[in-house]
């Protein structure tokens, strides 16, 4: 039977551990209402984006612009957007997981990942996969400038020809204890398959569909990579400010546990005292 000192050492060591989570949960509380606030305002506006280039692009000639070629899917670029730090559930690891899935998939295809995120750096940097670049930190003070750097390289590659299919893979915020993981395709920029009764339509370009899909398509990249980066942000905090109120509790079910089973001991240890106490009394002198 442990003595009673390891019991209270234990005690107090659990409630130091109390003490931190209790700390991280309301640290991501107040980072989750930031992020969430950003992401509600982007929200909008990148999926109208993206509604619009779908239906511009079904109708718009594929030569008029490098992003909207399709050209097959041997080569293959995955964005992997994880986070930074841990403690923060199955957040991480469900990426991880989705990404390694997806990548065995498509075996025999040549293969790239870009990795935004230090869980996911250094998981993909002990495998054996082709890293693009690599971008860690930057959810430590989120800025569009990240998304616009990010963009940029992946319009590079895309125009070089040096990937034929760009995806982002990312957890959408649905609620504080949910996330969806998701994982879209970013370029070519997909073409909306007509109904057999739409009428067909096209639209009137001004100045010209050239030039306009010239200073449409870069942005619509940027911001459909700033929309991932921030869903990913809320996510994440709210991940960690469940995983961190599971913690909080756990740790008050285990004092409460730790403590009973010092009173126990403690009670017993006075049984025995007053046993033998009366023990000797009645001895024969």
């Amino acid at each position: 039977m442990p003595a009673l000192i390891d019991i209270r050492r234990r005690i107090r060591s659990v409630k130091s551990t109390q003490q931190i989570t209790k700390a991280q949960k309301m640290v991501s509380a107040a980072k989750l209402r930031r992020a969430q606030e950003a992401m509600f305002a982007a929200r909008p506006y990148a999926r109208k984006m993206m509604e619009v280039l779908n239906s511009l692009a079904s109708r718009a000639d594929p030569k008029l612009h490098p992003l909207l070629e399709e050209r097959g899917d041997e080569k293959i670029l995955l964005v992997v957007v994880t986070a930074d730090r841990g403690l923060c559930g199955g957040f991480n690891a469900n990426i991880i997981r989705t990404g390694t899935r997806f990548l065995r998939e498509r075996g025999q295809r040549d293969l790239a990942v870009g990795l935004v995120g230090r869980k996911g750096r250094d998981f993909f940097r002990r495998r054996k996969v082709k890293v693009r670049f690599e971008r860690v930190g930057i959810f430590q003070a989120l800025r569009y400038a990240s998304a616009r750097e990010i963009a940029a390289d992946l319009i590079a590659g895309y125009t070089r020809r040096e990937v034929d299919q760009v995806y982002l893979l990312y957890n959408e915020f649905k609620t504080v204890v949910q996330q969806r993981i998701v994982v879209e395709r970013l370029l070519p920029v997909e073409r909306l398959v007509p109904q057999p009764t739409e009428a067909p339509l096209d639209y009137l370009y001004e100045p010209g569909p050239a030039g306009i899909f010239a200073d449409i398509l870069p942005k619509h990249v940027e911001v459909q990579v700033w929309r991932a980066l921030l869903e990913s942000a809320a996510a994440e905090h709210g991940a960690r400010m469940a995983a961190m109120d599971a913690a909080t509790n756990n740790a008050a079910d285990m004092i409460d546990r730790l403590s009973l089973h010092m009173n126990k001991v403690r009670q017993a240890a006075i049984t025995k005292e007053i046993i033998e106490v009366v023990s000797g009394a009645g001895a024969p002198s």
